[in-house]
């Protein structure tokens, strides 16, 4: 007998809706029972809209990193573009991405789905794509298929449970985080019985003791874990000898995928990759959208959490590694989330729910997947063995936007929408014959 997913009330949540890697993130809200004062009807596309820039951010670390355009990477230009630009820009896209998937996740549930209904959603959205775009990655670098620890992992995402870079960075880097994302999927509807526990008057107060945990688990990585203790950022690319660029980026290279072991720091990997490190986020995503839902948050001014969200970026500067990543951004990270539901349910418009930035919203997921394969190309074909300076960095970096977008519209297209429309939802039976 196939079991539901019931929580208690107090909270009737929406209709379904796009998740957070999925189609445009629509809801209709009802009025939850025991909520200050009945919450709006209405669409939430800022949210989608919002989804291109965080992607965008990944994709300029990693043009920045990954496209190793010599000696434009050696010079004292790039010295100091990388000290504006660090690891942590990209990381703050991956923090969002975090924390607006526990938000879309729980405003899109309905109670009365079963877990196998829930799971087959999540696999259609995530995995197809992930699929081709690890192909993709096998194609475009000659991945030596008998070297089955570089890719068999990361094809099933539970490539990040290993703390060896042969493994977390052994096949398309940017699924990294969608190894967080099937643990954040597998345990909702196993927690969120927990979630609906919490009375509506103490959702504040449950989001700062979630957030101060966060804070003591990353504070006993620095402590007691070995790892960089310094406040430098981290991530600088990895150069070869000489001005002619190489035809291959380390992570893409013969000589990566033939190490037998590549070590990582135990204190950066738990506190970036390793998934149950960031299963809290997501859950504070989910207490962010039980506050917009039940009229717990009604901020609409964005001044606020950008300017909070600024001041946090900046001090990701002058912190440890294990507070870069995503601990300080957090706070304001969710404010941001909940102020463009709460603007949107209000219908605030702005550039984020215009009909191109919520297009360019629900490509986003494949853009973020598809970027790595196509700088790779890229480099084999065009930048390796030549030399450039930023100009020429700057038009590759281009073709490679250009490229992964369109890449992105066809496999969203083409794949994703098909897919998740014949597939993704349960066929309702056939109604019995009457007998004669």
């Amino acid at each position: 007998m196939t079991q539901l997913i019931e929580p208690t009330p107090p909270v009737r949540t929406a209709e379904p809706i796009a998740a957070i890697l999925a189609e445009p993130v629509t809801a209709v809200l009802p009025e939850p029972a025991l909520a200050p004062a009945p919450v709006r009807r209405g669409a939430l596309p800022s949210l989608t809209g919002a989804r291109w820039w965080a992607a965008f951010a990944v994709f300029v670390l990693h043009a920045l990193v990954f496209l190793p355009v010599y000696p434009f990477q050696k010079s004292e230009l790039f010295r100091h573009i990388h000290e504006w630009v660090p690891m942590q820009l990209g990381a703050a896209g991956v923090t969002f991405f975090f924390v607006l998937s526990g938000f879309i996740i729980y405003w899109s549930f309905k109670p009365g789905t079963t877990k196998r209904a829930f799971y087959r959603r999540r696999v259609l959205k995530i995995y197809p794509t992930h699929l081709l775009a690890a192909f993709a990655f096998i194609a475009a670098a000659s991945v030596p298929l008998h070297r089955a620890v570089v890719w068999v992992p990361n094809l099933f995402l539970v490539h990040t449970w290993v703390p060896k870079w042969t493994t977390v960075g052994g096949l398309n880097v940017p699924s990294w985080s969608l190894a967080a994302e099937v643990l954040f999927y597998g345990s909702f509807p196993l927690l969120l019985p927990l979630v609906m526990r919490i009375p509506t008057r103490r959702l504040l107060l449950a989001m700062g003791l979630l957030m101060l945990g966060i804070v003591a688990l990353h504070t006993s990585y620095f402590l007691w874990v070995d790892g960089p203790k310094g406040i430098a950022n981290a991530f600088a690319p990895r150069l070869v000898p000489g001005n002619v660029s190489p035809h291959y980026e380390l992570h893409a290279s013969p000589a990566w995928f033939q190490q037998p072991n590549i070590p990582v720091s135990p204190s950066y990997w738990l506190s970036y990759t390793f998934p149950l490190s960031r299963l809290p986020e997501f859950f504070l995503g989910v207490l962010a959208a039980r506050m917009v839902i039940e009229g717990r948050w009604r901020n609409t001014n964005m001044a606020w959490p950008l300017l909070a969200l600024t001041v946090a970026y900046a001090a990701t500067w002058v912190v440890p590694v294990n507070y870069k990543m995503s601990v300080l951004l957090l706070p304001p990270m969710t404010a941001v989330v909940a102020t463009m539901a709460a603007r949107d349910l209000a219908g605030i418009r702005g550039i984020n729910s215009h009909p191109r930035m919520v297009w360019l919203g629900n490509v986003s997921f494949a853009f973020y997947l598809i970027q790595f394969p196509v700088m790779v190309l890229v480099t084999r074909y065009l930048i390796g063995g030549k030399e450039f300076g930023i100009l020429g960095w700057a038009g590759f970096a281009l073709l490679c936007l250009v490229v992964s977008t369109a890449l992105a519209a066809v496999l969203y297209h083409w794949v994703d929408l098909p897919i998740m429309r014949n597939f993704a939802r349960a066929k309702p039976k056939a109604a019995a014959s009457p007998r004669s």
